[in-house]
């Protein structure tokens, strides 16, 4: 049997997710939530490899292609692991992942109250003790290249509109939460827009 090629076991992961799977934070037997899936980037070689998956996005056809995706790696797992839910109203049992992903689905939030109930949203089916890998666009890096909207809305000089964090944000929320397993990262991609990788270890 042909070799897979690095393509067909990652897909286009997120690299700072392979990093926390490098780290040993994200290892087999433990269950995967990833909230606001899309069509899946994250979740190719996790289906592959046997994890337990969950996922949820707004967009029916992003969690159709999902689906297909899964049914094709993970056969086993079925079709109502995948919903058309956005994250603030995710049906799953509270506490069933050991890991909730959050790859670029925070900065889409409206007002500081839509974003508190993604976020809350997001983190209700994590374990005590688990962890929450997020990736979403903030200010650092760009503080006098934005332009604001409302409140934490602002024009990126790329021309999107996005919610976004800074680090005291991010700090006070990792308190809440319980503490940081990685020093918070970002990401300046010239001078346009800034990605924060943001990755906390829920409190026990």
């Amino acid at each position: 049997m042909p070799e897979l090629t690095l393509q067909e076991q990652f897909g286009q992961i997120d690299i700072y997710l392979f990093d926390q799977l490098l780290k040993g934070r994200i290892a087999l037997g433990m269950t995967i939530l990833d909230a606001g899936c899309g069509a899946g980037r994250n979740l190719v070689y996790l289906l592959r490899h046997g994890y337990t998956v969950y996922a949820a996005d707004a967009n029916p056809r992003a969690v159709e292609s999902v689906r297909s995706m899964a049914a094709l790696l993970a056969p086993s797992l079925p079709a109502t692991n995948f919903r058309v839910e956005p994250v603030e109203q995710m049906s799953f049992a509270e506490a069933i992942a050991d890991v909730v992903l959050s790859g670029a689905v925070l900065h889409f939030a409206r007002d500081d109250a839509h974003f508190e109930a993604m976020l809350q949203g997001s983190l209700r089916p994590l374990k005590p003790g688990g962890l929450f890998f997020c990736r979403l666009a903030s200010s650092i890096g760009i503080e006098d290249q934005t332009h604001t909207i409302y409140g934490r809305r602002h024009r990126l000089p790329d021309g999107s509109e996005r919610y976004l964090v800074d680090e005291a944000l991010l700090d006070s929320l990792t308190r809440q939460i319980g503490e940081l397993a990685d020093p918070i990262k970002t990401t300046v991609v010239q001078n346009q827009r800034s990605m924060t990788t943001w990755v906390v270890r829920r409190s026990q």
